[in-house]
């Protein structure tokens, strides 16, 4: 995504992994945040994985009421994954994947934790964000990102509902 334009009409959005300070400068110099808020507002949900996550958070786009801080597992050489009991995902483990990843330091109380790793939350959810410092893409299971798009299927059909 580039320009603002291309988020019309999206039922949801990704906001990947990555480097978040470039990715914030990026959003600004690129004159998205508008078009970002405008889709925010309107209750479409955000998926933000790990520098995503960041740029969702309350010191920067402020989509979702928790901090977070970068880096805090480590730098690239202490990357590592671990299987994780995710709320919502089913009883089975899911794996995830930490690359130089963030972990959650204050949390709003309507902000939900899905799931934490060494005492501190790595997966959370505020309205229409979700939001893991881990990369679900990195593995072949599907269900972080179905409960991504069973988000989008309820914004759906509240916005059907309103007519």
């Amino acid at each position: 995504m580039r320009t603002p334009e291309q988020l019309e009409g999206l039922d949801g959005l990704v906001i990947p992994g990555g480097e978040s300070t470039t990715m914030t400068r990026l959003i600004e110099s690129a004159g998205i945040e508008p078009a970002l808020r405008t889709h925010h507002e309107a209750g479409r949900p955000i998926l933000g994985t790990c520098a995503g996550m960041i740029v969702c958070d309350a010191e920067h786009l402020g989509f979702i009421d928790a901090s977070t801080r970068r880096n805090a597992f480590g730098r690239q050489l202490q990357s590592f994954e671990a299987d994780l009991e995710v709320t919502g995902v089913g009883e089975e483990p899911l794996r995830a994947v930490f690359i130089r990843a963030p972990w959650v330091e204050r949390i709003a109380e309507d902000v939900e934790t899905l799931a934490t790793w060494g005492g501190h939350p790595v997966a959370i959810r505020g309205g229409s964000v979700l939001a893991s410092a881990f990369h679900p893409e990195l593995t072949d299971d599907p269900r972080f990102h179905a409960l991504f798009m069973a988000m989008i299927t309820k914004a759906q059909e509240r916005e059907a509902a309103r007519g």
